[in-house]
This record gives C-alpha cells, sequence and structure tokens, in this order.
C-alpha cells in the first residue's frame, strides 16, 4: 500500500489490518518500510548532511537495497513457511522473520522491532515508495502480490501535513509547517505521482473531521 505523504495511507492500512483482525479467522500483521530510513549517523557521512536531514524521507534516504532484500526474503518466508494455527507458539526462531521499525521520539531505526510469525496470512506493507518507478524502488511491484495507491489531492496532503507538524510541536507556527513540507514532502509527493507504477487498486483519501 502506497501513498503520497499526507494522504491518509498509514491510518488506511492500520484501518484494513484491524478489521482483517476482527471480521476473519485470518491473522493479518502491519509492516511500515519506515524501519528502513538511514540513520541519522547514516545521513552524516552522505556527500552532503545537511541537505540530506533537511531532505530525510525523499527516496534516497532510505536503504532501498537493504529493503527490496528483505521484501523479497519476506516473499520466500510467506511462500514456504507452513501457515501455523492462530495463537501457537511451538514454532521455532528460525521460522520468524523480524524487521526494523521506526522511533520517531529517537528519531531513528529500530532493528527487529517487529515480528512476524508463521500464523501471519496476510502481510500489509505500506509505505511512501512502494510503487515508485526508479532504480531499487520498481523491483517491489513485482515481489507482493496486490498494488494498491492511496490517492489524495496534494493541496489538502499539504495542508494535513503542516497541520500535522504544528500539533506535533515541530513547528510553531502554521506557516513554518508549510515551509517545511515545501522544502520536503511536497517534493516527494509530486515525484511519487510523476513515477507511479500502475496500482491494482486506487482509494481515494477523504478528510473527516479536519483529519
Amino acid at each position: 500500500m502506497t501513498r503520497i505523504p499526507g494522504s491518509g495511507k498509514t491510518t488506511t492500512a492500520e484501518a484494513v489490518v484491524q478489521q482483517l483482525n476482527q471480521r476473519s479467522t485470518s491473522r493479518a500483521a502491519l509492516l511500515s518500510m519506515d524501519g528502513f530510513h538511514l540513520s541519522r549517523a547514516a545521513l552524516d557521512q552522505l556527500p552532503n548532511p545537511k541537505e540530506a536531514h533537511i531532505r530525510r524521507g525523499a527516496p534516497w534516504t532510505f536503504d532501498v537495497d537493504r529493503f527490496v532484500a528483505f521484501i523479497s526474503r519476506l516473499r520466500i518466508w510467506a511462500d514456504e513457511t507452513p501457515l501455523a494455527a492462530p495463537g501457537s507458539e511451538t514454532w521455532s526462531p528460525a521460522d520468524i522473520i523480524r524487521a526494523p521499525t521506526f522511533d520517531h521520539e529517537a528519531k531513528d531505526p529500530v532493528e527487529n522491532g517487529v515480528s512476524l510469525t508463521p500464523d501471519t496470512e496476510i502481510i500489509i506493507i505500506e509505505g511512501n515508495y512502494l510503487l515508485l518507478d526508479d532504480p531499487g524502488w520498481r523491483d517491489l511491484a513485482g515481489i507482493v502480490d496486490y498494488r494498491v495507491f492511496v490517492d489524495s489531492d496534494p493541496l489538502e496532503a499539504r495542508s494535513r501535513l503542516a497541520g500535522r507538524h504544528l500539533r506535533a510541536g515541530i513547528e510553531k507556527t502554521l506557516e513554518d509547517g508549510y515551509r517545511r513540507v515545501d522544502s520536503n514532502d511536497f517534493l516527494n509527493a509530486i515525484s511519487i505521482r510523476d513515477k507511479l507504477l500502475a496500482p491494482d487498486m486506487v482509494v481515494k483519501s477523504v478528510t473527516v473531521d479536519g483529519i
């Protein structure tokens, strides 16, 4: 599941997983590409560290090679690991696949932050660049079973992000929030739309009660 920044993709993905777990005997899990951000220390080693930190969240600030390799391994694991009964604790550590997550307080990835167990039948992968037609990223579309794009009006998404930066205390004024969005997130959104690989489904994001 991919989208432009601010489209509500994470909220949508979380809701899908919740509904699947409530209404189905199949166990679903959510996996975010955010755990594959380059660490701040790694950004410091790039040719232009200042730009790298400002543009953090752009495609080139992720470890795309590691991410693609992980999703390829996840594909093999999903295909070859026998499905276990829900709640079973009989599997070995070798049957469990672990992925990094992103700690927003520490502002860095955390290794082995999420574990996928053999009773997981459906895995929802979410991130900005899962359908990006760029080197490395474009390989992802052929690994997954179904591709969903959560679409949103770019200007509406821009407003959501600016408000989010203000509410989170990242910026002190809404004007500063917009300035932050326009220097990074909005540029990423344009790139995603311009280089979007064809999805299997497009879901239109709408604003409800200002969210």
